[in-house]
């Protein structure tokens, strides 16, 4: 049974056409009453129609005053729906937000359920048939589309012929068993990227008309302004953690102790040697210190590296560390964030090499798709997926311990994550014994004028 969610508006725009048919009437009855002419048989049906047109004119008179009423009205639940909605999603999108956030936004609209997901899942949902859709529950079809898109769109599902299909949500295949028929899907942007989407369900496509569509574009573009907010708050969480973290790889004891001292062995041995490499050293640390959380293009990040291994190779010998590069198109002027390739090398140099024998150091930049894929290469001493699950999950190590300039994986991690969003990240594979291959994935990196030639 459909049952309709009855509302001021609604009541409004129903005394609306009652009184415009009372005014008729009463309009009527004074012409015929007048034309009859006024006697004392007749007196006291011309006073009630009388009274029924003042009535209808007092009514009117109300009626007419009553939209601005209504939108006063309208707006104070507006700014209070924004408050209270606010409350939960300056906290991001988590299953307990957006269930918070759901059972605000069902009595705004003329929908039987809300929910709420992200790129994945069902987050939240509240309302008629909750069973059929909880918290975890894949994305269906046209949620997908609409990710992929970034527009709004509605559905329409049919009724189910066969059973077989019994465990697919409805919306799945496009049929309908037990679920909604039809619903408005909207998504939830932050920098310009779908990250989640509002969902509405009814029970009759009547009741999805120009104003149920204003409403969930509405909610959409607030609860994105809201969520985007929120990323603002984690950027600059993370800014301040880089920074800091930065400062302790920056003014590392043991890195620069143990250059100095290289360079002054060199002094007695080969003093031009050591010139140059306190030239290196210099311009090395002059970088570290002027570098910030701007992005730089890639090729003077690999410059820096190389710096970096200059320094190494002073110290270990210049046949222990043998890098080589190879780099895609034009993919030397994507704009990453400083330190971003420098740790995964010194990672290699500080804990794959062995005793004897040379150290490979590959670096590898091609794109997939529009992503840009960063690979460190190394045949060093490798390690096990627990030892490389910990490399990601330490944080940087303290100032005063020997680990290079200090900068951890996860500190990379985590600054990938915030400039180039959702399918961003490190992946490590290695094999004790092998080597180590570190892989980071920037999302939609790939310049334009890249895309260009390709499409050329």
């Amino acid at each position: 049974m459909v049952r309709r969610r009855i509302t001021r508006a609604g009541i409004a725009e129903a005394l609306g056409k009652w009184l415009y048919v009372l005014l008729i009437i009463a309009m009527l009855a004074m012409l015929v009453l007048l034309s009859w002419g006024i006697s004392e048989s007749n007196l006291w049906a011309t006073m009630s129609a009388g009274a029924i047109l003042a009535a209808v004119i007092a009514f009117g008179g109300s009626m007419v005053l009553m939209p601005d009423n209504l939108r006063s009205q309208a707006t104070e639940r507006t700014l209070r729906m924004a408050s209270n909605t606010h409350v939960h999603m300056r906290g991001g999108l988590t299953p307990e937000n957006c269930n918070a956030v759901c059972q605000i936004v069902l009595p705004e609209t003329q929908a039987q359920g809300v929910a709420l997901t992200d790129t994945r899942c069902v987050l939240a949902y509240v309302g008629e048939q909750a069973p059929i859709y909880p918290p975890g529950s894949p994305n269906t079809r046209p949620t997908l589309e609409v990710l992929r898109s970034g527009r709004m769109e509605t559905f329409t599902t049919r009724k189910r012929q066969k059973s077989t299909d019994e465990g697919v949500p409805p919306e799945e295949n496009g049929a309908y068993s037990g679920g909604f028929p039809v619903g408005i899907i909207v998504p939830l942007i932050v920098a310009d990227r779908p990250i989640g989407t509002l969902k509405l369900y009814y029970n009759s496509g009547e009741q999805i008309d120009r104003t149920q569509l204003t409403i969930a574009r509405g909610l959409a573009t607030l609860l994105s302004a809201q969520l985007t907010s929120h990323e603002l708050d984690v950027q600059a969480e993370l800014t301040a953690r880089a920074e800091v973290k930065a400062l302790q790889a920056q003014i590392n004891p043991h890195f620069l102790f143990n250059t100095l001292n290289t360079i002054a062995s060199l002094t007695r041995t080969d003093p031009t040697k050591a010139r140059d490499l306190l030239r290196e050293f210099s311009m090395f640390y002059r970088r570290t210190l002027e570098s910030s959380e701007t992005r730089i293009p890639l090729v003077q990040e690999l410059e820096q590296t190389r710096t970096y291994l200059t320094i190494e190779k002073a110290r270990f010998g210049e046949d222990r560390i043998v890098e080589t590069e190879h780099i895609e198109g034009d993919l030397g002027e994507v704009l990453v964030p400083s330190f971003l390739v420098q740790p995964i090398v010194e990672n290699s140099v500080r804990h794959a090499m062995r005793e004897e024998g040379a150290l490979s150091i590959d670096i590898h930049v091609v794109s997939d798709s529009r992503d840009v894929l960063i690979a460190v290469a190394d045949d060093g001493l490798g390690m096990d997926d627990e030892v490389a699950e910990r490399l990601l999950a330490q944080e940087n190590a303290p100032a005063g311990s020997e680990s290079g300039t200090g900068i951890a994986l996860r500190n990379v991690a985590e600054r990938i994550e915030r400039f180039y969003g959702v399918g961003s990240g490190i992946e490590i594979m290695s094999k004790p014994g092998e080597g180590t291959v570190v892989t980071l994935r920037l999302a939609d990196a790939v310049p334009t004028s890249m895309e260009r030639t390709r499409g050329a």
